[in-house]
């Protein structure tokens, strides 16, 4: 009897597929601070074991009935995954799932070509192509790519159709033509081979990752028509997800999106961020724009046109075109028309300042989790106006998610931009980083241009605030009845005289946002 010869392997990481499902009822009826409790439990424990060096952990939303979850580790040993497993039944959040579903099996290389079988033999320099990419096949790295396929096959093994039986020559031939099938999708899935015979019921895991799902569709439909699939592939359940950091395990809980969009700050699932009161904020997007910011002066700024944004989250036209064009005739930087550096959200509150500050500072602690947070300040303001809020973010889809927490803080009376249906025409300018030397002068030389803004037709009002952490931090906001009376102002002498000032005594140019 001949015997056939199995081809060479070698083993690096040990896999486990830990798919979940989630108990709903459980979870909606568990009290706010129990569920809370959960989610800080998991996150920690995400976060603690999120190691790339020993291997890494990721969490997945999955499609459709069969999980909702999918927790992928990798590790050295076999026993490091059995100690993540258990550990993670520990935590208050496991306490609301079950373990639908799971799969053990470890990285694989095999030595089907000439040149592999030299790896296998020790005949390849370490430091080869060949040598690395074996290695990244054995120790891979979890990409960071949004979508994820993960099924069990086996090699089928019929009277007709036994892969086993195969010389080992043509099974050679087949995995080669099947590897060049792949190769054709280099750059658009990331595969991760997996052998679990022995280990669990199939004989190998196969985990496909792509930015874009069609290519992994496509792939395999291709692959289907290979005579390694079509005569000698078994497969088993397809689960099919996307990719969260564990940061927004509250998002994914709350039915919210994951991963959230453009770094924008998730609430848990109680609707609120963690560490906020106990109010609900559904978020609302005043979309389009109060520009700001231009000129080195203490009171340029940016018009408002109101309008939600496109899908790329800018305003659909340019209505300010015109201001920003006369601006830049006058040597004033007025802004770029589709929002440039960030996008900001001010709310104006008549709480008192003190009890106002704490309740942003436990907001900030939230939102300084995301790398998309610009900065979140209280502002008072040097007359009898209100104090404002103004919480700034690379995103405009972030900044409007943070607006909905915002608006539950005490005393707000009004959010910049919730007027879009009124007659009156807003300005603002922000980041105005007075040298320290120069605060009272710019103090002063507000209250001798407000004079000015007294006299002038249209002008309804115009407040100074600064930054209540930090006074050389401040802005300035007008209201006018109409925009051609702002236009006025802006095309005055006083305008022109304080652009010329403002150069000496800012720290640096105010930037540009759109107020979301």
């Amino acid at each position: 009897m001949e015997r056939r010869e199995p081809p060479m392997t070698e083993e690096g990481w040990y896999a486990l597929h830990d798919f979940r499902t989630v108990d709903w009822d459980a979870w909606r009826d568990a009290p706010e601070r129990e569920r809370e409790r959960a989610l800080a439990d998991a996150r920690s424990f995400f976060d603690a074991h999120d190691d790339p060096e020993t291997g890494g952990t990721a969490v997945f939303s999955i499609v459709g009935h069969k999980a909702d979850l999918m927790v992928l580790h990798l590790r050295p040993s076999m026993a490091d995954l059995d100690r993540l497993e258990r550990s993670f039944e520990q935590t208050a959040f496991a306490g609301y799932t079950e373990q639908s579903g799971s799969y053990v099996s470890v990285t694989e290389a095999s030595g089907y070509t000439e040149r592999a079988r030299e790896y296998f033999e020790g005949e390849v320099d370490e430091d080869s192509g060949l040598a690395q990419y074996i290695r990244s096949r054995l120790h891979p790295d979890i990409p960071d790519m949004e979508y994820v396929s993960f099924y069990p096959m086996d090699k089928r093994r019929t009277a007709e159709d036994n892969w086993y039986d195969l010389p080992h020559e043509e099974r050679a031939e087949h995995m080669a033509s099947h590897g060049d099938i792949g190769r054709d999708y280099a750059g658009k899935v990331q595969q991760m081979i997996t052998s679990s015979v022995g280990f669990d019921d199939h004989e190998w895991g196969v985990t496909l990752w792509s930015d874009d799902p069609t290519e992994i569709k496509d792939l395999l439909y291709e692959m289907r028509f290979d005579p390694s699939s079509s005569r000698f592939a078994e497969f088993g359940t397809f689960y099919f997800g996307r990719r969260f950091e564990a940061a927004d395990l509250g998002a994914f809980m709350a039915g919210e999106a994951v991963p959230a969009e453009d770094g924008a700050p998730h609430s848990d699932s109680a609707g609120h961020p963690h560490g906020a009161s106990d109010h609900g904020g559904a978020g609302h997007a005043h979309g389009g724009g109060h520009g700001h910011g231009e000129g080195d002066h203490p009171h340029s700024g940016e018009t408002h046109e109101h309008g939600h944004g496109d899908e790329e989250g800018r305003p659909p036209t340019d209505h300010g075109a015109d201001v920003r064009e006369e601006l830049e005739d006058r040597g004033v930087y007025g802004g770029k028309p589709h929002g440039e550096d960030v996008y900001a959200v001010v709310l104006y509150s008549e709480a008192d300042t003190e009890e106002l500050f704490e309740e942003v500072e436990g907001l900030r602690k939230n939102f300084d989790h995301y790398d998309s947070h610009v900065k979140t300040a209280v502002y008072e303001a040097e007359g009898d106006a209100p104090a404002a809020i103004a919480s700034v973010w690379e995103t405009e889809s972030a900044a409007d998610t943070a607006s909905g927490f915002l608006t539950d803080l005490p005393g707000i009376v009004r959010q910049a931009g919730d007027d879009a249906d009124s007659d009156t025409w807003g300005t603002m300018g922000m980041f105005y980083t007075v040298k320290p030397e120069h605060r009272d002068d710019f103090v002063e030389k507000f209250g001798t241009v407000g004079e000015v803004l007294e006299g002038m037709d249209g002008h309804i009002q115009t407040d100074l605030l600064s930054n209540r952490e930090n006074e050389d931090d401040m802005f300035i906001a007008s209201r006018w009845e109409s925009k051609d009376d702002a236009m006025a102002f802006f095309r005055s002498d006083a305008f022109s005289d304080t652009v010329d000032w403002g150069r000496d005594v800012l720290a640096d140019r105010p930037r540009h946002v759109f107020l979301a």
